[in-house]
Parts: C-alpha cells; sequence; structure tokens
C-alpha cells in the first residue's frame, strides 16, 4: 500500500501527506490536488471536476448563515480580485509583494501547498495595483497548462508602448507537471524573463510551490534570476489570524460569538 501511495505521489507531483489529507474525507481538498489525485489513479478529470464544484457549492450552502444571508468567510475556495472586500490578514505581504514587483521587473511569491499563494495574488496583489496609481496598460493573470507558450503567447506581449502590463503566472509548476516538453518550456520561461528588460513593457510576477523551487534551478536564467526577487509565503501570525476572522464578519455586519476574539 505504501508503495503505491509513493508512486501516486511520484505521479501527482503532490506529497504523500498531501494526497492522505485529500483522501481522508475531513476537508474539501482544492481542485488542483484533487485533479492531480485524479489524474494519478487515471480516473475521469472531466466528472471528477464537476463533483468537485458540487461538492465545494454544497459547503458553500452549508456556510450561510441561519438567516439565509451569505457568510462572510470564502470558505474553501480561492479568493479571486472580486473577493478583495472579503480578503483581510495579508496587508503586510500584500506590500511586500508590490513593493517587489516595484522594485524588480520579474519577481516570485514562493509557498507551501496552501499556505494563500493565489488568494494573496488575486485578491491583495491585483486589487492593490490597480488602485495603486501606476499607469498599466493591462493586468493580466494565467496558469500554464499543458502548452504554456502555445496558449499564452499574446498574453506575453505589452498592451501599449507609454504603459506596462502586468503579467501574473499562478501554479508555475504547471510547467513541470503538465508541460511535457523541455523545449516550450524552457521558450516560456525565456519569454517570461524577457520582462527584466526595461524595455519590454512588462513585469512578471509567478507564484510557485516551494517542493518545485528546486526544479527551477533546471533552467540557468531563471536560477540566477530567482535569489534577488523572491518573497516567501509563511503562515499567518496571531493578529492576522484575528483580523482574517473578524474583519470579514464586521465588514458584513455578521454578530460573532462571544468567544470569538476581536481586535
Amino acid at each position: 500500500m505504501q508503495t503505491r501511495r509513493l508512486e501516486a505521489a511520484r505521479s501527482a507531483h503532490y506529497s504523500v501527506t498531501v494526497l492522505s489529507q485529500a483522501a481522508a474525507g475531513t476537508q474539501l481538498p482544492s481542485l488542483t490536488v484533487t485533479l492531480a489525485y485524479v489524474r494519478a489513479c487515471r480516473g475521469d478529470l472531466a466528472a471528477w471536476e464537476r463533483r468537485w464544484k458540487e461538492a465545494r457549492d454544497a459547503v458553500a450552502a452549508a456556510e450561510r448563515s441561519d438567516d439565509g444571508l451569505p457568510s462572510p468567510y470564502q470558505g474553501l475556495a480561492r479568493f479571486e480580485p472580486d473577493d478583495h472586500h472579503k480578503f483581510f490578514g495579508r496587508d503586510a505581504l500584500v506590500a511586500r509583494a508590490k513593493a517587489l514587483l516595484d522594485e524588480r521587473r520579474f519577481a516570485a511569491v514562493v509557498g507551501l501547498s496552501g499556505s494563500g499563494k493565489s488568494s494573496l495574488l488575486r485578491a491583495g496583489l491585483i486589487p492593490a495595483l490597480r488602485s495603486g496609481g501606476r499607469n498599466l496598460a493591462a493586468i493580466r493573470i494565467l496558469t500554464p497548462g499543458e502548452r504554456p507558450l502555445a496558449t499564452h503567447v499574446a498574453a506575453l506581449k505589452a498592451a501599449e508602448e507609454d504603459a506596462e502590463t502586468v503579467v501574473v503566472v499562478d501554479q508555475f509548476e504547471e510547467i513541470f507537471t503538465l508541460c511535457r516538453s523541455p523545449d516550450e518550456r524552457a521558450e516560456f520561461i525565456d519569454r517570461l524573463l524577457t520582462a527584466r528588460d526595461p524595455g519590454s513593457g512588462l513585469r512578471v510576477l509567478i507564484a510557485v510551490r516551494a517542493d518545485f523551487y528546486g526544479r527551477c534551478a533546471e533552467h540557468r536564467a531563471l536560477a540566477d534570476t530567482l535569489p534577488d526577487c523572491s518573497l516567501l509565503v509563511g503562515p499567518m501570525s496571531p493578529a492576522e489570524l484575528n483580523d482574517a476572522i473578524v474583519r470579514p464578519a464586521q465588514t458584513h455586519n455578521v454578530p460573532l460569538s462571544p468567544a470569538t476574539p476581536a481586535t
């Protein structure tokens, strides 16, 4: 059994612990982990994605308050840019990510699976960039997929000569887990790294799982660039966790239990 678990973990590119937690049924795993598990077991991806979405909707319905109003909490779903009004507890990290991207034309956010990298970028950084007063032509967010260059070549072009385009590459590790062509993988990374040229009209930020950080060393230019432009996402402090619990409820005028900590 342990051998089978190790084989499945290698195939899915997740640790045995992550896959075991996904199979335990104690909480809904992310869609990415679910599909990686299904792929490793050679299951029907479309069918299991549909089941995952049904389960997500069921969880969301269960989390509604007694009076039928939507819960102020995101639950298990990833935060998106339109959810920024519910995204709390990461203000300092959002500010650091924005400052890093201001200083560096190419930057990276690194963290463990489930650390909140995607939500940080989507509901934290992107709204901060939009309201930051910069002359931005566009903000584009993408995930590499199986054919990163063929799929996203248009997104890696600057939109205007007098304004910059920001490209956010979420789940960057897909260039290793899904892209099977070493040549396309290398060329995609090369295209991203052109952002380092001040005349490119681009700024690029990638989010990569910590357990794939070492594989970035397979590309020499990427290995040379990352040490000076990476932001590590760690767990929330007690004060940040308090904000993440209390402030969404306050914003939506939802009463909290007397036992709930408050600022």
